[in-house]
Formats: C-alpha cells, sequence, structure tokens
C-alpha cells in the first residue's frame, strides 16, 4: 500500500529509522462546497499507493451506489466517511488522514465547505501548517472561499496553495486560471501570508496533484505534492523562545519528580536556565526525560519530562519558558474570536477561558467590532452570531501566561466554553494585553464590610427578586423594604425600570443588552453589600446565567434568590401598565415570556407563589427569612 523503497528489503531498521526522523506536515483543504476538496485527498492517497487493495475494492463498489462520477471511481469516498457525508455528496464533519512519501510525512484535514459547518473547518485549521484553498475554476472566488482565507490567516497559517481546480472542465484556459489568481491576491493581499502559490489542476484526473500536466504546459510552478515536500515551516517556530505548557506533575516515586507535557514552541537543552510562570522562580533543567530515555535537547511539538535541579512548585497549567525570554501575564486583552455556538454571545456572560492547560473564568467586556469577510471591513455590532468573527476585550478572573498569537499559536490562542453545558462555544486569539488594567491596583480601605455591616446591626445581604413582569416583584420588594425600615434596619431597593432611567439607560432589551443590564446591576448590588446594606433587586433577569453570575460576585451567604412565582396568564391579566397587550401586538419586540425567553430558577432560597399568598404575606415570609437565618442581628 505504500510508496516503494529499497530499504525496506535492505536493511528494515535504516528503513524505521528513515520514517522516523522524516519532516512532518499538517495542511488542511478547505474553501466553498463542492470544489472538490474530499476528491483532492483521495487523489492524493490514491495516487501514493496509500490505499489498501480491500479498501479500494470498497470504494469502486461504493461509488457505484453513492459516487458523483459516473463511471470513474469516486475517490471523495475515501474521506466522506459519514452516511449523511455520503448521501449528499458534502463534506460534514473534519476527516483526518496520514500518509507519507519519500521525502516528507503528512496529516491532512478534509474540512466542510458548507457555511454552517464554518466552525469545523477552524478546527482543522487551528493546527495546520498549509492551507490548500480549493477554487472551483467555473465560479471563481466564493463568499466562503474568503472566509476561509481569512479564517485561515487568522489562525496563523501563513502558506497558502490556491488549487483552481475543474481545471479539465475549462479545457485549463490559461486565461481562466489568470483571472481567478489575480482576484484571489487581490483580496489576500492584507492576510499577511507569506506565500501564495497558486496551482492549475483537476484533482478528478489528476493533473498537477502528484505529477505536472501536459494539459497545462503553460504553467511552470510545482505539482502540489512536489510543493507540500518542500515547503519550509519549520524554520520561524523553531526560533521562538521555549515554552512549556505544564500538563502534569509527573511523581511515581519519592526519587523523580518531573514535570510533563508537550513543548509549544522553541528549543530546550539540558543546562539550560527556565523561569516558571506565574510564580517567576528559577531553576535550571537537569534532564529531559522521555518513553525511550534521556535527551540533550527537545523542540517543539516533542512530549517530554522535564526534571530540574532545585526543588520549586510548579502545578498543571503552569509554563516554563526560557529565562531570559518569559511569557507576559494579564487578565485583561484584546482578542479576535470566532463564534462556535448556536446560541449567540452575549458580553458581560460568564464563560471559562481555556488556554494551555489552564482554565480561568472570563468575560466578554465588549465587542469592538465585527469583521465581514467579504471585504475585511468592520461593522458594529452587540453580539456575535453563529461562525461571525470579532474583535473583543476579555476580562478574565486570574492572569494568565500567554504570549500574542502572531508570536506563538500555542500560547496564544483560547477557547472559550459554557459554564452551564460545558460546550465549546467560541475560538480566538489573543492580540495584545490591554497593559492600561495591569496598572489598576487594588486600593486597601480601613474600614471593612462586616465593620459597616456591624455598626447597622445586620448582615450585608442581596435579595435578587426575579420573575415575569407583572409578576409582583417591585410590590413585595417594597413592602419588604417598609418593613425593615421599621425595624430600624439599611436598605436600598435596585428596580429595574428604575435603574433604566439612569445607569442603564443606553440599554435596550435585545439578549445581549439584558445580560449588560444585570452585569452592571449586579456591580452596583455587590458595593452596597460592602457597604453594609441589605439590598432588594428587582429585575427580570431572566437568565439563569446572569443570576449565578450575581450569585457568584458576592461572599458566601450573601445572595439569596427570591423567585415570585407568577403564570404567565396571570401577570397578563394583571399587566397593569399595558406591556404583555402591546407585546402580543408586536407594538413591543423581545418582551420576556412573549418573544424572548424567561429561564425560572432551579433552586432559589425563597419561592414566592402570589396566587397562593398575597403580597403583605409575602413579605411577611421573606422578613421572617432574614431574621431566622441572622441578617437582622437581635430582631
Amino acid at each position: 500500500m505504500s510508496h516503494h523503497d529499497d530499504l525496506i528489503a535492505k536493511d528494515i531498521l535504516g528503513y524505521l529509522d528513515a520514517q522516523e526522523n522524516k519532516s512532518f506536515l499538517r495542511f488542511i483543504t478547505c474553501g466553498s462546497v463542492d470544489d472538490g476538496k474530499s476528491t483532492l485527498i483521495g487523489r492524493l492517497l490514491y495516487d501514493s499507493k496509500l490505499i489498501y487493495e480491500d479498501q479500494l475494492a470498497s470504494i469502486e463498489k461504493d461509488s457505484v451506489k453513492s459516487g458523483t462520477q459516473g463511471d470513474k471511481i469516486d475517490l471523495a469516498l475515501l474521506v466522506d466517511g459519514l452516511a449523511a457525508e455520503r448521501e449528499q455528496g458534502i463534506t460534514i464533519d473534519v476527516a483526518y488522514r496520514f500518509f507519507s512519501t519519500d521525502k516528507r510525512k503528512f496529516i491532512v484535514a478534509d474540512t466542510p465547505g458548507h457555511e454552517q459547518y464554518t466552525r469545523n473547518m477552524a478546527t482543522g485549521a487551528s493546527t495546520a501548517d498549509v492551507a490548500i484553498l480549493l477554487i472551483d475554476s467555473r465560479y471563481g472566488v466564493q463568499v466562503q472561499t474568503r472566509r476561509h482565507a481569512y479564517i485561515a490567516s487568522l489562525l496563523g497559517i501563513k502558506h497558502v496553495v490556491v488549487a483552481v481546480n475543474k481545471m479539465d472542465i475549462m479545457d485549463f484556459d490559461q486565461r481562466v486560471f489568470a483571472d481567478i489568481e489575480t482576484d484571489f491576491r487581490d483580496f489576500a493581499k492584507d492576510l499577511g501570508f507569506e506565500e501564495i502559490m497558486c496551482i492549475p489542476m483537476s484533482a478528478l484526473d489528476g493533473d498537477n496533484v502528484t505529477t505536472k500536466s501536459d494539459r497545462a504546459k503553460w504553467y511552470k510552478g510545482p505539482a502540489l505534492l512536489e510543493f507540500l515536500e518542500d515547503v519550509d515551516v519549520d524554520s520561524g517556530t523553531l526560533d521562538n523562545p521555549f515554552r512549556l505548557p505544564v500538563q502534569w506533575v509527573n511523581r511515581p516515586d519519592l526519587d523523580f519528580r518531573g514535570f510533563s507535557g508537550t513543548i509549544a514552541s522553541g528549543v530546550v537543552k539540558q543546562g539550560d536556565e527556565i523561569i516558571v510562570l506565574p510564580s517567576g522562580k528559577r531553576s535550571t533543567v537537569k534532564d529531559i526525560v522521555t518513553f525511550d530515555g534521556s535527551l540533550k535537547s527537545a523542540r517543539e511539538d516533542q512530549a517530554v519530562t522535564i526534571t530540574l535541579d532545585t526543588e520549586i512548585d510548579i502545578s498543571r497549567g503552569d509554563i516554563i519558558c526560557a529565562a531570559e525570554f518569559p511569557a507576559e501575564q494579564s487578565d485583561q486583552f484584546q482578542a479576535h474570536m470566532l463564534w462556535m455556538d448556536e446560541a449567540e454571545l452575549f458580553p458581560g456572560r460568564q464563560y471559562l477561558l481555556k488556554t494551555t492547560n489552564k482554565t480561568v473564568p472570563a468575560s466578554v467586556t465588549n465587542l469592538k467590532h465585527k469583521v465581514n469577510v467579504n471585504d475585511l471591513s468592520e461593522e458594529a455590532g452587540k453580539t456575535l452570531e453563529l461562525n461571525e468573527v470579532g474583535v473583543v476585550t476579555l476580562s478574565l478572573g486570574a492572569p494568565i501566561a500567554f504570549d500574542a498569537y502572531n508570536d506563538n499559536r500555542m500560547t496564544g490562542s483560547f477557547i472559550l466554553i459554557d459554564r452551564h453545558t460545558n460546550a465549546t462555544v467560541g475560538v480566538g486569539m489573543l492580540d495584545y494585553s490591554l497593559r492600561r488594567a495591569s496598572n489598576v491596583v487594588w486600593q486597601d480601605l480601613n474600614i471593612t464590610k462586616a465593620e459597616r455591616a456591624e455598626m447597622k446591626n445586620q448582615k450585608p445581604a442581596v435579595l435578587w427578586f426575579t420573575g415575569l413582569s407583572g409578576s409582583g416583584k417591585s410590590t413585595i420588594a417594597n413592602l419588604v423594604e417598609k418593613r425593615l425600615f421599621d425595624l430600624g434596619r439599611h436598605t436600598y431597593i435596585l428596580d429595574g425600570d428604575n435603574v433604566r432611567h439612569g445607569l442603564n439607560k443606553d440599554l435596550g432589551f435585545t439578549d445581549a443588552d439584558r445580560v449588560e443590564n444585570i452585569r452592571r446591576v449586579s456591580e452596583t448590588a455587590k458595593l452596597m453589600a460592602d457597604a453594609g446594606l441589605v439590598t432588594l433587586v428587582s429585575f427580570i433577569s431572566p437568565f439563569r446565567a446572569e443570576r449565578q453570575i450575581a450569585r457568584s460576585m458576592m461572599d458566601e451567604g450573601e445572595f439569596i434568590e427570591v423567585y415570585v412565582d407568577t403564570p404567565l396568564e396571570v401577570a397578563e391579566k394583571r399587566d397593569v401598565k399595558g406591556l404583555y397587550a402591546k407585546a402580543r401586538a408586536g407594538e413591543i419586540k423581545n418582551f420576556t415570556g412573549i418573544d424572548s425567553e424567561y429561564q425560572a430558577p432551579l433552586n432559589s432560597e425563597l419561592t414566592i407563589n402570589t396566587v397562593e399568598m398575597s403580597a403583605e404575606e409575602a413579605a411577611e415570609q421573606i422578613v421572617a427569612y432574614l431574621r431566622e437565618n441572622g441578617y437582622l442581628g437581635g430582631v
């Protein structure tokens, strides 16, 4: 099945050593739907004689049933493994294939062309060194061509092959090829590619895939495989400073303590001085251990265990760096981000950010602009939807060690994770630290929260009233405050309608604005709790995620969720302000309970059923809860 090599018969150990020491290249195929990506990979495997006989027989059989090439074998079926892919003749998932030639080993990722699967294309591109961007010669550069080129650039791919495919249909017309090449180069001139190689080809027939074609004698460049064998992608990365994100502290016995991980960049040698972040501790590399024994040096992409000549505290998630070139540390960033979730991004919502082996709480504090992939222009927006790219600012719950993505793809990349579903919702590239944030230092104050609260003879609390519009939140909160005032307690009400006249008057009622609305109110409530007050927050606050953020901001026991449970039909009947009627008539958009979702609490401290009890009874129940749990001092 593999390419012929005389060493196999003469010197099997020499052959295995030669295979082990070949250079390695990862590349992707991408572009618009039905441009021939899967067929191209199939042709590479077929012409390189890397298909088992039984596999080839199976493909020949499937070509009759599911193929799209008439009497010819459909090589796309080699990588379109899902039943849905074969039935529809498209690629849905990312398919990885390994093959090798006498010169090099390869892993190729066949990525989907459909816009809805753009996130899958980004997954394949995240580890690739070269992108093969296919263009159907009949249609030229398409929207998805531009989108994939931009994402390849964004993800740090420096070498691009523009494979102008299906040239056999166009009789290998040189003018057709030249027009497409000019069009693409004009678009890509600002994308930062180091090399753009344009090749006219027919993936179906094999023209200019593994060997040069006689049908395009006017083309003087290399065949695709020749280019892939010779392209230099290693020289730049090995010059980068050494980085080893620690994945595991290896302690099999009392006599050995090593730090394991895959080298993200650069080279490390025995005797090199290193610095560990975030601690800043320094030491010297004593040994570089692998399964096959110790090494004098190791390079990018090698999995190693490093031992040091001194005992210093290192944990999973730390980064071991070259001492003279340590990574930066920050908790505030500008970043480019590709959104990968069906549910849109809401600035202000809490997510988890994972970079290398470290995970920290994070939120997108601002969407600076979206990027139009057709012309790379900037567009205003408040949120990102599936497959959209934007420039954002990030705020992290703890500092991380990092390099700018343009300098290091491993330590400059991250994913965003939904805190509740654990789904990956976004992938991003760190541009730079917002250094001004590093200069803002928390000012210690002489009077503490506990002292302020003791003076008021109460414990700080945030009573968070949530429920539908018209459920009775504000009415009950007012009655609770009046009762606490009579008891001599210090309180303040943050009411949804009132706050929108001042602090949040710039916000609308989209889901994104609702998230920001609650974020600001949560910060305000936190300050009031710090002042020792009992704060009553009366907001619809429809999303569990934002209520959870508010809870996480407060100290243990300070946040008391009060679910004012009123059925929608009851709230509509009350409709004192006539809002439901307007929403039903389409005069108010994004109205909670009508055309915007309300997520009821799952484990609230208090649930008030306003159908079964009056507002006065509800207020007494809440005050009793505060008294019984020690919030009201000696009352």
